[in-house]
């Protein structure tokens, strides 16, 4: 896992609701469907990061995050 993409995500956050810079981003896992929700296997993986100031919360996939080549240049798309 890349804790760099975390530490970017929450030093570039700009929240979407109420427009305030800075956020706590924490991984979770969760499952999906059929024998994986059966046997309870958590293989999808995701970063929430949650504004510090009005709690308003974006969930993102790391595996796109992470699988692009210019990770500054994805965070200036998403982030302005």
């Amino acid at each position: 896992m890349s804790y760099n993409l975390d530490d970017q995500l929450r030093k570039r956050f700009v929240c979407s609701k109420c427009k305030s810079s800075g956020a706590l981003v924490k991984r979770f896992a969760a499952t999906g469907t059929g024998f994986s929700k059966m046997f309870d296997i958590q293989h999808n993986h995701f970063i929430a990061a949650s504004c510090k100031n009005c709690g308003f919360t974006e969930i993102y996939n790391p595996e796109i995050l992470e699988g692009k080549d210019g990770l500054g240049n994805l965070f200036d798309i998403l982030f302005g």
